[in-house]
């Protein structure tokens, strides 16, 4: 399978990139490499491989959690720009 030129204009749209012409070219080359090695890498058998998230064994590098206490509520929100007696305060991003 390879990529049309559209399939990278849609897909340039859809990440809200503004390629030019010459961009459009190279990108649609260069993705359709991509896509034909995938392709070459789907064709190896798999049998008996068993999946992973990661070539190497990888364990679990994050501490235990562990109750502490917390900064008082007036020491965390003095250096806030904008709050209220309980948290910050910050502009609607979501309309009304």
């Amino acid at each position: 399978m390879s990529l049309t030129r559209e399939e990278v204009e849609k897909v340039s749209l859809l990440a809200r990139l503004r390629l030019s012409e010459a961009e459009l070219d190279q990108m649609t080359r260069q993705l359709g490499t991509i896509v034909e090695y995938v392709e070459l890498i789907a064709e190896v058998d798999t049998t008996g491989v068993e999946p992973m998230a990661h070539v190497a064994d990888v364990a679990n590098v994050f501490r235990d959690d562990e109750v502490r206490p917390s900064l008082p509520r007036d020491e965390a929100l003095r250096g806030a720009p904008n709050h209220d007696d309980e948290c910050y305060r910050v502009p609607a991003v979501m309309g009304d």
